[in-house]
């Protein structure tokens, strides 16, 4: 009877606690700025460091909630004006924090950490530069009424702005945690093996 009450204690904390990650990654979705470089359409946000919070403290796929709660909540405030760019920006946080809480939680140390931010920004670069490609852009023009784009004109828009962009915003988010996790590295550690012993 105990240990059943301890499991639902524990289950309602990790719910209030992803509640709690999903609507602080919508508020960062908000807090957006281009980058002087690249298309000023191109716009960074760092919304997706509390879904990789959750991602290394239970589970990747908890990392997928955050990020389906953030753009849910996203489009509830905005209106559905861009639904393309919202599930856009779902797809490029999965393929962001998914290798990377894969990775971490084989070593569990600030060396896989690093390597799987690493890896997960590449590999969510490259995986958005050919979804963009074959789907969100076509999607885009199809949305805005526009003509359909060529093959160069699209292969043009990735290789000048959606590559080095997603390749800088995981950069930039990648940093971020590593500060974050430096600093809550014991406590988060210890948030792990609670939810491992759960």
């Amino acid at each position: 009877m105990m240990n059943s009450y301890t499991g639902q204690s524990s289950k309602l904390q990790k719910l209030v606690i992803l509640a709690l990650l999903g609507t602080i990654s919508m508020v960062l979705m908000f807090l957006k700025f281009p980058l002087p470089f690249l298309p000023p359409y191109l716009k960074v946000d760092v919304s997706d460091i509390p879904a990789l919070l959750a991602a290394i403290l239970f589970s990747p796929f908890a990392g997928i909630v955050v990020e389906a709660l953030k753009n849910g909540l996203y489009m509830i405030f905005t209106g559905v004006s861009d639904p393309i760019g919202v599930a856009a920006n779902f797809f490029a946080g999965v393929l962001f924090i998914v290798p990377v809480a894969m990775i971490y939680r084989k070593g569990k140390t600030v060396k896989s950490l690093i390597l799987g931010l690493v890896f997960g920004s590449v590999f969510m670069a490259l995986t958005m530069s050919v979804l963009n490609y074959f789907l969100i852009l076509p999607a885009y023009s199809w949305f805005m009424g526009w003509e359909t784009m060529s093959a160069d004109v699209k292969w043009m828009t990735i290789v000048a702005g959606i590559l080095p962009f997603n390749v800088i915003k995981g950069a930039i988010a990648g940093s971020l945690f590593i500060m974050l996790f430096v600093k809550m590295k014991d406590w988060i550690e210890q948030k792990s093996v609670r939810q491992s012993a759960a």
